[in-house]
């Protein structure tokens, strides 16, 4: 049986508790919303506490999990009575409490405890949050079509946000449809959310992009109203040459992309249905059975023409984008950023398609040649003097692999290239100058699945996430961070060589492990790699000898590497056992994904370590780095290393 419920915070002010869901917090926001709202009064001096004044407090922050901060806040008592008064409870057992990375301790009720394994949903509608507890597949199937699973606790409790993107890039064909699978995820109407979805429906479809009989693009508006007050005060000359209706703007020829953009971050993303050209037919049929959640990627992807394939590394975004290929069924460019990944694409599409070696071409500085399948990187489609034989073709599909880059200058470029269908691939659509929303105007709106989902089905493993914090390993590098300042002292503490000894102990407590070892300092790795007597790959190894070492790799004649960030992404990296971070790009969660990733695969056991140097601001940056995938339900444990290397009692 499924419980639903509907509440809301009374205010609008910044909570300083997260909102992840403990086990069960869905029955304890139940109990919070029970009755009807009433004015909170401050617990009078001396009186003894109550657990009822815990739920008044959990009711206007709108979580069930607090800290002693919320607690006075909600209440308007002085911060040490609420600590005070928690302790008492806490005390009495009506209470528990949980040290967290992101305060230090929250609260909850005991009977959280205690409480049965069933599904609960509660939706809170003015934040377009819903809090689910113990969710069935169906139910996070429905809800992944409409909102974004913001965080997970690893204990089957998960927080969803309805975002506007979300509505934008639901693959229903009408709002009647799409309030139907809403009804069906949360069990009951929920009018307030259901109205404000509505809205971000209609603006969904304002604008559109169409071809005019006589062959160029015209901008359409829904009324002359939104015409008026939001395209024409967004737009300029550089833009569009003229109105020809109230309705309708000539748009001018290269101005599609910077249209959607600029519309897209007013509100209103505009639907393209331009009659661009679909390439050259290509016979080609998929050698190979897609996944349940592949082929519903390339459903989705067919009825829109465009989109993004967003899943963890290991649940096979290649395999499923070359279902996409089968479905257009004309000639493709592949972009990419590497050659290293260029090649591995090349040897994929060979592997899983009916295509023959001489339909696929690659298009980069070791070779360039021009099939109906062309897979090319970035910065070469880019140039000015070999985008004349990307424009010229008629390609009925761009892939954009990696399309987290595509927002930078350089990768951009390359989204002016016409096809009818756009689709882009990436682990972590995230990007660290917050300019993600450019991915989905730029190329199409997310489609993906739940990780947590492909954890549970045993498509993908999750993986076992630990940061280590670890000491210095001698007193003049430490005396260095003293006194150094910026980027450089988080240098220092990156190259900390008491990560050296780290490393060993976890080698020797994993035995046979086939280990990667991530770097990003090229002096680092050289140090590691020849304190362990292995092989340093970095941009500076030639292309011919890192494919060969990683080839050893992948054969099990080799079972460690030391690697630089040119193993982030780009390259084919074989999947590991174990891979130890020893330093990492100052907290960047794209990194963070990548390199979990290079373990992620249908087997289990792997593992991930992060290193960091005790009391700096790289336990900072190994918290943030990792915080991403938190929110995909994997769980991150801490620990502190002593002097010898092994582990201090927390």
């Amino acid at each position: 049986m499924t419980d639903h419920s509907s509440s809301d915070a009374d205010d609008g002010t910044t909570r300083e508790v997260t909102d992840e869901p403990t086990d069960g917090g869905g029955d304890a926001l139940e109990r919070a919303v029970d009755g009807e709202p009433t004015d909170l009064e401050s617990p009078a001096a001396g009186e003894e506490p109550t657990i009822a004044e815990f739920h008044d407090a959990s009711q206007r922050e709108g979580s069930p999990v607090l800290t002693a901060a919320a607690v006075a806040r909600a209440l308007e008592i002085p911060h040490e009575d609420a600590s005070e008064r928690l302790e008492t409870l806490a005390d009495r057992g009506d209470l528990e409490r949980l040290s967290v990375s992101t305060d230090p301790v929250v609260w909850y009720p005991s009977e959280l405890e205690d409480l049965t394994d069933r599904e609960r949903v509660v939706v809170f509608p003015k934040r377009r949050e819903i809090v689910v507890d113990r969710p069935d597949q169906f139910t996070r199937a429905q809800l992944s079509q409409f909102a974004h699973l913001a965080d997970g606790n690893g204990e089957e409790g998960y927080r969803y946000v309805v975002r506007p993107e979300d509505v934008w890039g639901t693959p229903h064909d009408s709002f009647e449809e799409l309030a139907r699978t809403m009804r069906q995820a949360l069990g009951q109407r929920n009018e307030d959310l259901e109205d404000w979805v509505e809205s971000q429906w209609d603006r969904a479809h304002q604008f559109r992009l169409a071809t005019h009989e006589d062959g160029y693009t015209v901008l359409e508006a829904q009324t002359p109203e939104i015409m008026g007050n939001v395209a024409r005060q967004k737009l300029d000359e550089e833009h569009v040459h003229a109105p020809i209706s109230e309705t309708e703007d000539w748009v001018r020829e290269g101005a599609e992309a910077a249209i959607k953009r600029i519309l897209y971050e007013a509100g209103y993303p505009v639907q393209d249905h331009r009659e661009l050209e679909s390439g050259e037919v290509l016979e080609i049929d998929l050698e190979v059975s897609l996944r349940g959640y592949q082929r519903e990627w390339v459903d989705r992807f067919a009825e829109a023409g465009e989109g993004v394939f967003v899943g963890p590394p290991g649940s096979g975004k290649t395999v499923a984008a070359m279902g996409a290929i089968a479905h257009v069924g004309g000639e493709t460019l592949v972009l990419v950023p590497s050659r290293d990944l260029a090649r591995q694409w090349a040897e994929t599409i060979e592997e899983y398609t009916s295509l023959e070696p001489g339909q696929i071409g690659q298009y980069h500085g070791g070779q360039k040649n021009v099939r109906p399948v062309t897979i090319a990187t970035y910065q070469i489609a880019g140039m000015d003097r070999h985008r004349s034989l990307f424009d010229d073709r008629e390609w009925g599909l761009v892939v954009f692999d990696e399309c987290q880059h595509v927002p930078s200058d350089i990768y951009r470029r390359s989204t002016h290239l016409q096809s009818r269908h756009r689709l882009g691939l990436s682990a972590s659509p995230i990007r660290e100058d917050d300019r993600q929303k450019e991915i989905f105007t730029l190329v199409g709106p997310p489609i993906g699945t739940d990780w947590e989902a492909l954890f549970d089905a045993g498509f993908v493993a999750e993986p076992e996430l630990e940061i280590r914090y670890v000491p210095w390993g001698d007193e003049e590098q430490q005396n260095a961070y003293g006194s150094a300042e910026g980027r450089e002292k988080y240098r220092i503490a990156a190259q900390n060589r008491g990560k050296i000894d780290e490393v060993r102990y976890l080698l020797s407590a994993h035995p046979g492990a086939k280990s990667l070892i991530f770097v990003d300092y090229l002096e680092q790795g050289r140090e590691i790699a020849d304190a362990l007597d292995v092989p340093f790959l970095s941009g500076e190894t030639p292309h011919h000898e890192r494919r060969r070492l990683l080839e050893e790799f992948r054969r099990d004649e080799r079972d460690l590497l030391v690697i630089s960030r040119v193993g982030d992404e780009g390259i084919d990296l074989p999947t590991a056992d174990m891979a130890i971070v020893a330093s990492g790009l100052g907290g960047s969660r794209r990194q963070g994904t990548q390199r979990a990733g290079r373990t992620m695969r249908p087997a289990g056991g792997a593992l991930v370590y992060v290193l960091a140097t005790r009391g700096t601001r790289e336990e900072e940056f190994a918290r943030r780095q990792l915080q991403h995938l938190g929110r995909k339900g994997i769980t991150v444990r801490e620990q502190t290393v002593d002097s010898a290397g092994t582990d201090e009692e927390e």
